[in-house]
């Protein structure tokens, strides 16, 4: 991979929530999906190979990795350095190859894969809007400074934000056809709370490397946040909803 920088961003997005995990390596590219060990979010990642200068998988694969040991290794990454990965299966080692001026290699010792797949969740959503990033983490940022939960809300027109608490409370509303909201669909109005630790962790990682998010919900179902990576990858966070939300 050219950029060693998205490939560190990846693997930050993930590592926000979830300390290992399998990823499962075939002809096609790398996927991931795996579960916090509190289950209340869910991590679905895709790279197809197009993600990749040079991809090479000659049989299936599954790689059990420590993220936060991973990146370890990553954290001096530079802006001109490419990055190779390459697994001794034999050994159970990734190695990482930095290459920029000079080359850097790390050898990362693998972990069991756990027998257990994570399976597709199958939801049918009531409200989607793809909103900017940007417009999202501020919202997030904003109703942070009231609460620990935010509600989102639907109507034909427009995505509302609200967050309250004892010290006031904070709305913020984005209009559908405006710069921020930039498509909305609604089967029905739609209410939903979620905890904005998680959604804060969320959206800071993938901030990095999306600047459009798809958000899906319906009351009382997980809130599902899709961001458009390079090269038609992937990654989507699950996040269980608020049912005892006081809104």
């Amino acid at each position: 991979m050219a950029d060693a920088r998205l490939w560190k961003n990846l693997i930050g997005a993930v590592s926000t929530l979830i300390n290992e995990g399998t990823l499962k390596a075939d002809s096609d590219g790398i996927k991931l999906r795996e579960m916090d060990p509190s289950h209340v979010v869910m991590v679905d990642l895709e790279c197809p190979k197009s993600l990749f200068d040079e991809y090479v998988c000659e049989e299936p694969t599954k790689l059990c990795i420590n993220f936060i040991e991973m990146l370890k290794f990553l954290r001096h990454v530079r802006s001109d350095e490419v990055i190779d990965l390459n697994f001794d299966q034999s050994n159970a080692r990734l190695n990482i190859v930095l290459k920029s001026k000079y080359t850097r290699t790390f050898s990362m010792v693998t972990l069991e894969p756990s027998g257990e797949d994570v399976p597709t969740p199958k939801i049918a959503f009531d409200s989607m809007a793809r909103i900017t990033t940007e417009c999202l983490r501020n919202s997030i940022d904003d109703a942070s400074t009231v609460s620990d939960q935010i509600l989102f809300e639907t109507s034909k027109d427009k995505l509302s934000l609200k967050a309250s608490g004892d010290r006031g409370s904070v709305s913020i509303d984005v209009e559908n056809g405006s710069d921020e909201l930039l498509a909305l669909e609604v089967e029905k109005p739609s209410t939903a709370a979620f905890s904005l630790s998680y959604l804060s962790e969320m959206v800071k990682a993938a901030s990095n490397m999306s600047d459009i998010v798809t958000v899906e919900f319906s009351r009382d179902k997980p809130l599902r946040l899709s961001f458009e990576l390079p090269n038609q990858g992937k990654l989507q966070y699950y996040l269980a909803p608020r049912i005892e939300s006081s809104y």
